[in-house]
């Protein structure tokens, strides 16, 4: 009885991730070509026509922050460096127990401004605001402890200008950044109501006064493997689906939003984990229901560097943390899911996203589970357990291998012959160790869901800038 079921559940699992994987394949090869036409362009040519152009538009850059005093300076100060004609930078305060507040107003000397804030967007109370002396444009609104959503919803209130940019705390952009991830937004008279842009890890990387020196790998094996986990999500996944409009994630770390737009949804949804992704999901609603032409995108080149967990604990609840929030996300949109009136967004996208995105932890874990005491006990033959070994190393390393191939093929953002040679070797080695600890913390977030456990947690920062 129990090798026959046993011999289910593997077909079960050789057919689920033979699908995963032939679908990864042809995102794949999206995704090549769309880098490669990219990659062929002027990198700096059309940029400089946007910078001196009338119809750019100016930018307010929301930077929530909550316990930033190690990165909070250096971020700001990045920002402040980035070449772009008109913006400004509110740092929205979220309730810190440590020093933030103190940090932005001694080094930036800022001062109290009497400003009335809208409450278009209801957000905790503010208790001040505050505009530098040294740069005009540089602000501190400083608030009741509320989330991230409620920072964002805050610093959305505050702003002045036409276009929003969410930027976490602990982030450094480069100078182009901002031209670039502009360029759909210009292009196409505002057609494009919101972009997202690539996130690279900081760690490993030397770092002064706010601007990347020089582009390194930290020797830890977890920051690595990160390091490859996000080329494989930006450069396979979004390019793909945003090249049909079926963007669902725009990253909190970086991310250009239409200010009307987020207004005519609510603004961010507080009582959620996941608000990056439920916030492009609204948006996608609002498009398809008002039957507008607009577009969501992700635009691969526009780089921010952040800094990412360096040790398993914190590793483990930012995984936990985000099964949790695309779990919230697909339960409270869930009326979308192969629903025709949202178009492919509906069709394509949502159900990728339970399918795949959601359900793949568990299939994976399934397979693990056959995997090793199927061969303990002798519950399955030894060439079902290769065929089952071979698929889950199609799956992660290879696919994971496929990524950093991408990625020296086109954008080439780290220079050394080593760094290559040690990420190839680092995603071969993925599916032995990296990835079956990831499915099971993401499975244990799932369990967090429903014992309605609640929560960001916290992350321990070291900074990343000297």
């Amino acid at each position: 009885m129990i090798v026959q079921l046993m011999g289910v559940l593997s077909w079960i699992f050789i057919g689920y991730m033979s699908m995963v994987f032939l679908f990864y394949i042809v995102m794949f090869i999206i995704s090549a070509k769309q880098l490669r036409s990219q990659y062929e362009l002027n990198s700096k040519e059309p940029y400089e026509d946007i910078e001196n152009s009338i119809d750019t538009k100016p930018i307010t850059i929301i930077v929530p922050a909550y316990n930033e005093e190690v990165g909070i300076y250096n971020s700001v100060r990045s920002l402040l460096s980035v070449n772009y004609p008109q913006f400004e930078i509110v740092v929205v305060n979220d309730g810190s127990k440590d020093n933030t507040v103190n940090v932005m107003i001694e080094n930036f000397e800022m001062t109290p401004i009497k400003k009335v804030v809208r409450k278009i967007l209801d957000t905790k109370d503010v208790k001040a605001t505050y505009q530098s002396s040294l740069y005009e444009n540089v602000f501190l609104v400083d608030k009741e402890n509320g989330g991230k959503a409620d920072a964002l919803n805050a610093g959305i209130n505050f702003s002045h200008y036409p276009y929003i940019c969410s930027l976490d705390g602990d982030s450094i952009l480069e100078q182009d950044a901002f031209l670039k991830v502009m360029k759909p937004i210009i292009d196409t008279n505002g057609e494009v109501i919101a972009v997202g842009g690539s996130i690279r890890i900081a760690n490993g990387c030397t770092i002064e006064r706010g601007e990347v020196m020089e582009i390194g790998l930290s020797k830890n094996p977890f920051v690595t493997m990160q390091v490859i986990e996000y080329l494989r999500a930006f450069l396979m996944g979004r390019i793909g689906l945003s090249r049909h409009n079926l963007l669902l994630i725009i990253s909190g770390a970086f991310g250009i939003f239409h200010k009307e737009s987020l207004l005519s949804i609510g603004g961010y949804r507080r009582n959620t984990v996941g608000e990056d992704m439920d916030l492009v999901v609204r948006l996608h609603r609002l498009i398809k229901e008002k039957k507008q032409k607009k577009k969501i995108v992700y635009v691969p080149d526009p780089v921010c560097w952040t800094e990412a967990p360096e040790n398993i604990s914190t590793l483990k609840k930012q995984r936990n943390r985000w099964h949790r929030g695309l779990f919230e996300v697909i339960w409270t949109h869930k009326s979308m899911i192969f629903n025709p009136k949202y178009g492919l967004v509906g069709m394509v996208s949502m159900p990728y996203f339970v399918i795949i995105e959601f359900f793949s932890v568990f299939i994976e874990l399934l397979g693990y589970i056959i995997l090793i005491f199927g061969m303990l006990f002798s519950f399955i033959h030894i060439d079902l357990a290769i065929l089952l070994f071979s698929l889950a190393f199609l799956y992660g390393s290879i696919l994971s291998i496929s990524a950093v191939l991408l990625e020296e093929w086109s954008l080439r953002k780290y220079p050394k012959v080593s760094h290559i040679i040690k990420l190839f070797f680092y995603a071969l080695s993925e599916t032995f160790w990296y990835r079956p600890l990831t499915v099971l913390w993401r499975a244990q977030g799932f369990m967090q869901v429903l014992t309605k456990q609640q929560g960001w947690g916290e992350m321990t920062r070291k900074g990343i800038s000297k």
